[in-house]
């Protein structure tokens, strides 16, 4: 007895992720808006003696005490300068089931986008002028480019702290 040959079909399932798009000078970045927590509003930050210079200091957020990192430094840049949008985003990441709250200062949030991957592009090899673990991918964005940050390895909590470390030695 024949029976009915079932046709298997391949779903694919498209997935969008949303991004909070910063800018710092004139280029354009996006963090997952997962690992966002908020952004708040520059309002100055307590500078720490002997820290590395992407660490600019701490500030005050309900009562816990958050390191600010100044992220044009961190990738490689020269610092921000407070200016008018000048803001702090805040991001929660996990790092050995701990949860570790760091701010990170940009120059102005953009908007929040929202993109599947197929619009998003490999973090190139080369061209970017910034460490390639750094780059989750790159989203065309109109007439722009959006360099995805892979905030788990350009914050990472381990690397920041070898870095304070040996900054202190």
């Amino acid at each position: 007895m024949n029976q009915p040959s079932r046709q298997k079909k391949t779903q694919s399932v498209e997935v969008i992720k949303q991004y909070l798009t910063f800018r710092i000078g004139n280029e354009n970045y996006g963090l997952e808006l997962s690992q966002t927590r908020e952004i708040i509003e520059y309002s100055g930050i307590t500078e720490v003696p002997l820290m590395p210079n992407f660490l600019r200091g701490v500030i005050n957020l309900r009562g816990e005490v958050v390191p600010v990192i100044d992220l044009a430094v961190r990738l490689g840049r020269k610092s921000i300068e407070v200016q008018k949008r000048t803001c702090i985003i805040v991001v929660e990441l996990q790092n050995n089931e701990q949860n570790h709250v760091l701010g990170l200062l940009a120059d102005s949030v953009s908007e929040v986008i929202e993109m599947n991957d197929e619009n998003i592009e490999d973090a190139p090899s080369f061209g970017a002028n910034i460490r390639a673990d750094f780059i989750q991918g790159i989203a065309k964005r109109e007439d722009e480019f959006v360099v995805l940050l892979d905030a788990n390895n350009a914050l990472s909590i381990r690397e920041l702290a070898h870095l304070v470390e040996a900054q202190l030695q």
